[in-house]
């Protein structure tokens, strides 16, 4: 039984076949964030810090930290900063110092700078996932020695140095080697975490028929876990949370065990309420006195202000009933309860006191 340990100090998370689906959660990465990239060259970590406690709250089971930030303002006054050699080893031990103090949920250092990986281990307690060593040689040499070193479990991405083929059967003799090349590093097949590469289904029609074939090879011809970037499969499509929800268990039922994705459902800025009450107000439609914003967005099915879980972790949920990785269904029912409203407690559907009356 194939069975990936991830630790923090007091939590262990278990990826596995049998084991409910692990979330990845992925809000913590500058990458294309710009007003994140700004607030941590400034040393403002009170986004990642919010980004952390979000993901926890909506589910996630581990928290990727990725350290990919560019120091635009550093970079011009140091060349130095245009190198993430230089800026992600010292960013990386403080970010994750920052979740730590937050959150308990293990962790997934997540860079292409070994020196940074290292810096994350050396700052990670428990035992986190290391993401990620690639088929390229370059990589394989270089990444491999720490997860052994450090004896950390690892995705590992199925592209070498041709790139990232468009055959599955490429990516899987890529994983393969990954997998041969752990071993001769006295690396185990249930420390690897394989991630297929998900293609865009808007570019590449069979690319959800290709990742479930991948994945069942992957889990029955190598006997390891898989993950994901969960959203790749939608890029580009309208309602990508449609399309992610459909694929989500479909890759659970032909064995990926893990994904990376956001788990939160982000909060309606205030610029959208606003509009939306001009828009009702326009139409002349008289709302109850003392409406406050959550009420309103609610009650126009815009969603909420605040951060709550995502549709695809309603998904997941769902899923890990299905295949039996939710006994009696109680994370199921735990994720549908809602507080009730003051003056609501004891009371069924519609407000109304006490069960269905029998005729």
């Amino acid at each position: 039984m194939t069975r990936t340990i991830v630790e923090s100090k007091t939590k262990t998370a278990v990826i596995g076949f049998e084991e409910p689906f692990c979330v990845i959660g992925e809000r913590i990465n500058p990458t294309g964030r710009k007003i994140l990239s700004e607030e941590l060259e400034r040393g403002d970590f009170s986004r990642v810090e919010a980004d952390a406690v979000a993901q926890a709250n909506a589910g996630a089971t581990v928290l990727d930290v990725n350290s990919g930030a560019v120091f635009s303002n550093k970079m011009a006054e140091d060349p130095r900063y245009a190198d993430n050699n230089f800026v992600e080893p010292t960013l990386m031990p403080e970010l994750i110092k920052r979740v730590q103090a937050v959150t308990d949920l293990p962790i997934c250092i997540d860079s292409s700078v070994p020196g940074a990986l290292e810096a994350g281990l050396e700052a990670c307690e428990g035992r986190p996932l290391l993401n990620s060593v690639t088929g390229e040689e370059e990589r394989l040499e270089m990444v491999l020695p720490l997860v052994k070193k450090y004896n950390v479990p690892v995705v590992a991405i199925s592209n070498d140095d041709t790139g990232i083929s468009e055959d599955p059967d490429v990516r899987f003799a890529v994983a393969k080697l990954i997998v041969e090349r752990a071993a001769d590093h006295g690396i185990p097949a249930h420390d690897i975490v394989v991630d297929p590469l998900v293609m865009p289904i808007g570019a590449m029609a069979t690319a959800g028929h290709q990742v479930f074939t991948l994945v069942r090879r992957l889990r029955e011809e190598l006997g390891v876990n898989t993950t994901c970037g969960a959203s790749n499969i939608s890029f580009g499509l309208p309602n990508r949370h449609g399309i992610n929800n459909a694929f989500l268990p479909m890759a659970m039922g032909a064995g990926m065990t893990s994904a990376i994705m956001n788990p939160v459902a982000l909060p309606v800025n205030a610029a959208k309420i606003a509009e939306k009450r001009a828009e009702v107000e326009a139409l002349g439609v008289v709302l109850p006195e003392g409406m406050d914003d959550e009420a309103f967005v609610q009650f126009f099915g815009m969603g909420s202000t605040l951060p709550r879980a995502g549709k695809e972790m309603e998904a997941i949920r769902a899923a890990n009933f299905l295949f039996d990785r939710d006994p009696h269904g109680g994370e199921w029912i735990k994720f549908n309860k809602t507080a009730p409203k003051a003056g609501q407690e004891g009371r069924g559907r519609a407000g109304r006191t006490g069960g269905r009356r029998r005729r």
